[in-house]
């Protein structure tokens, strides 16, 4: 019987710069990428893009109204000559939220621009709204492929665009890739659509 091999995947993950849940996913795609050579891509989406218009608990609200302002300054630097400090930006924002717990963002934001010597310019963008057409665009392109109630890690994998995996831990070594193997093959299953289960951990960041 002839076997037939599959093409090397890669994968693009769309992110919120607030969102753990994002951050978390993110981070084990990186050690999958370090343990298999994956081709990761990662791509900027907005939480509050998603989030327009949905009724929401209070302290949600709150915290998607709040969440303009870095999704606005990684837009303005993905427009600007800077564009490849993206990544960079994403990670020492990220590790200041969600590893060292800075929940204010815009100190947040100033100290990575300056940590990383990027323009302080570029922190103006937080409260210019003139960015959310274009934060509505890339999160049209993340979401394109997923059902209405999806959300923030979206990851493409082979032509399909899901919501998730939602990770409460970083895996790590074998159990990274192990999963990377499981959600591919559920990617690239045409029959496959979702699958749901309850969170009972409390986030782990790093």
């Amino acid at each position: 019987m002839e076997v037939i091999m599959k093409p090397e995947l890669a994968a693009t993950i769309y992110v919120d710069p607030t969102c753990p849940f994002a951050w978390i996913t993110s981070l084990w795609l990186n050690e999958v990428a370090t343990k298999t050579g994956l081709q990761v891509q990662r791509e900027l989406m907005s939480l509050s893009v998603v989030n327009e218009g949905r009724e929401l608990e209070a302290w949600y609200r709150d915290y998607n109204d709040r969440a303009w302002r870095p999704a606005r300054v990684a837009a303005g630097l993905l427009a600007s000559p800077h564009a490849h400090r993206w990544s960079d930006f994403y990670e020492a924002f990220g590790r200041r939220r969600h590893i060292e717990g800075l929940s204010d963002d815009i100190r947040n934001i100033t100290l990575t621009l300056d940590g990383l010597g990027l323009p302080a310019g570029l922190a103006d963008a937080a409260e210019d709204e003139g960015w959310d057409n274009d934060l509505r665009r890339r999160t049209a392109a993340a979401m394109a492929p997923l059902s209405s109630d999806g959300g923030t890690p979206a990851l493409h994998i082979g032509g399909r665009g899901f919501f998730g995996p939602v990770l409460t831990a970083v895996p790590r070594g074998d159990d990274a890739v192990r999963l990377w193997e499981a959600v591919s093959i559920l990617a690239t299953t045409d029959a496959f659509s979702e699958i749901k289960g309850i969170r009972h951990e409390q986030l782990q960041t790093s």
